[in-house]
């Protein structure tokens, strides 16, 4: 497990927190300053809106399934986009996340401002995703600390899970010790 909050890390729910935001969810963080806070998208939360639907020109490049993602309860009514570039380019219109670990190394935004002719050919896969999760400075420490979050290493595959509905169980079960064995909690405790 890892030791502290990171770009390119996750946050894996624990069973404890029952927030309908956050239940059972998987967050990759995309910024984090101990001074400014911490913004993520939920990568296991596929809407049933079709990207054709919101952003039309977009759809071509999106990975499956086309569907807006519920990225967090901040901000829904905007949308912010990731992408996976093929090899360690720069792209127009495509902006790295600052992280050092390798997991995410060719992962970054996406200005969907831009024009998506731009980064067709440039990118590998892309998600979009409507609204954000945020934390303020001390505000996720806090709800680590009370035992809301697991804090994670990613996997290349995890943002682009072609399964995002069985990602909570996926990232759990590969864990070592203890932390594997919560991916068998059941969703209903009361029906064991």
């Amino acid at each position: 497990m890892a030791e502290a909050i990171y770009v390119g890390g996750l946050l894996v729910a624990t069973p404890l927190l029952d927030d309908p935001n956050f239940r059972r969810s998987v967050v990759l963080i995309l910024e984090h300053d101990v001074d400014g806070g911490t913004l993520g998208v939920v990568l296991n939360r596929p809407s049933e809106i079709a990207v054709t639907q919101v952003l039309p020109v977009w759809d071509t490049l999106v990975s499956g399934p086309a569907v807006l993602f519920e990225g967090g309860p901040v901000q829904t009514d905007s949308a912010l986009a990731l992408a996976a570039v093929p090899s360690g380019e720069e792209p127009l219109g495509w902006r790295r996340l600052h992280a050092g670990t390798p997991s995410v190394a060719r992962l970054g935004t996406v200005d969907l401002d831009a024009p998506p002719e731009i980064l067709a050919g440039e990118i590998a896969q892309m998600r979009i995703f409507a609204g954000y999760a945020g934390w303020t400075s001390g505000q996720l420490e806090s709800e680590i600390a009370e035992g809301a979050w697991y804090v994670v290493d990613s996997e290349a595959g995890d943002t682009f899970n072609a399964d995002p509905s069985g990602l909570w169980r996926t990232v759990l079960r590969r864990q070592r010790g203890e932390l594997a064995f919560v991916a068998t909690h059941p969703d209903d405790p009361t029906m064991n």
